[in-house]
């Protein structure tokens, strides 16, 4: 399937996940959301087999690997029916920014834990009236002596009730300049000050969504990540692996209800031949194949530019591969449900929730339309509209 471009390696690590992907498989996570659980048995055991922490540093527990590797596994978890949502957030963003930029006390701290799974950090930057825009982010962190006080509210953060802390987006002030700039603090979810309040969602998952408020939480010196002067810059470097594994998402999405659409149509009788003789059935299959694995070559160059250390390549490339997989995840799940008729909105099936579940790919973490402001303007050199 991707011979031309995959290591040996990276085929045994798709062949290994999807292995363990397929003992879960959909009915597990179906499981999982009707009894409102996390779906901690499949975290545990990614943790132990290695999949969680294959991108961090083996100094720190991890495999060494890069967003490549981990990319791989939520593909395949995902193509199995079984998703890990947090994937794209513990180890992707937060295990990343604190590997690239952490202090020493901070990835003894916090990596072992992340790349086995016993500990989980979410990521907060979405804001109420910020929407895309980081510009606009109100979440403030002052200095009080050698502490810092946090104040502010986040929405859509994913997996708050499982999280040990959250990475928080804030901005401080440029003493110099008096203008704001990005930082990032890890925010214990016990702290004081700190509140999570669910966010109602139609959208059935395991993980859950929650807004936050913060209300003056007092943090040590020592909970800021990175330099203080160099917040964009690490910003992006957990933002980009967000939008790669975004794609990973809707591939693996994609390629579940592909597969299940596949399997129907072959064995489908209406008339004397199988559904999927007919070309009316066929070739918009073939054609929602065709855009998945053109979606994946998009991912794996943006893993790959990010991996080799391209910040500013794997930025394009990053957000062509999120805009490619989300559209593409739209377009197989719309199929499949279509080929199955009536059976495709039934439970026993299992493709009707995702309907739902692929046109996130299309809004989060980013919209499309965002995503061809950013090609238009730095990829084609077009003027700005805002």
């Amino acid at each position: 399937m991707t011979s031309v471009i995959e290591s040996e390696e990276h085929k045994a690590l798709r062949a290994a996940v999807a292995a363990l992907g397929k003992r879960y498989g959909r009915d597990y996570v179906t499981r999982t959301v009707a009894a409102g659980k996390p779906p901690a048995e499949l975290w545990s055991d990614a943790g132990k087999l290695g999949y969680l922490g294959v991108n961090l540093p083996e100094e720190y527990g991890g495999g060494g690997g890069g967003i490549a590797e981990l990319s791989i596994v939520l593909e395949e978890l995902g193509a199995a029916g079984s998703p890990l949502l947090m994937l794209v957030v513990s180890p992707a963003i937060c295990g990343t920014v604190i590997a690239r930029f952490g202090t020493e006390e901070q990835k003894r701290r916090w990596l072992p834990g992340l790349a086995d799974g016993t500990r989980l950090m979410a990521f907060g930057i979405t804001e109420p009236d910020a929407g895309s825009n980081s510009h606009r982010i109100t979440t403030t962190a002052r200095r009080d002596g050698t502490d810092w006080l946090l104040t502010g509210r986040k929405v859509f953060i994913s997996g708050v009730d499982m999280a040990d802390a959250v990475l928080v987006v804030g901005r401080t002030e440029d003493a110099r300049t008096g203008s704001l700039k990005p930082c990032l603090f890890i925010v214990p979810t016990d702290a004081e000050g700190f509140h999570r309040h669910p966010i109602d969602m139609e959208l059935n998952a395991a993980e859950k969504q929650f807004e936050l408020t913060l209300d003056d939480v007092r943090l040590p010196a020592e909970a800021l990540v990175g330099d203080e002067d160099a917040g964009l810059l690490q910003l992006f470097a957990g933002l980009n692996p967000e939008r790669i594994m975004t794609a990973a998402f809707a591939i693996g999405m994609g390629r579940y209800a592909l597969g299940r659409a596949v399997e129907y149509a072959r064995e489908r009788t209406v008339w004397k031949a199988p559904i999927g003789a007919h070309q009316a059935i066929a070739h918009p299959l073939a054609q929602a194949h065709i855009d998945l694995e053109l979606a994946r070559l998009m991912m794996q160059k943006a893993a790959l530019l990010y991996d080799s250390g391209d910040d500013i390549g794997a930025g394009e490339a990053a957000n062509m591969a999120k805009y490619a997989a989300g559209e593409a995840c739209v377009r197989a799940v719309d199929q499949a449900v279509h080929t199955l008729g009536g059976n495709g909105l039934t439970r026993e099936f299992g493709l009707a929730s995702l309907i739902t579940a692929a046109r996130v790919a299309r809004i989060a973490p980013v919209s499309r339309e965002m995503i061809l402001n950013y090609v238009s303007h730095q990829s084609l050199g077009l003027p700005k509209s805002y």
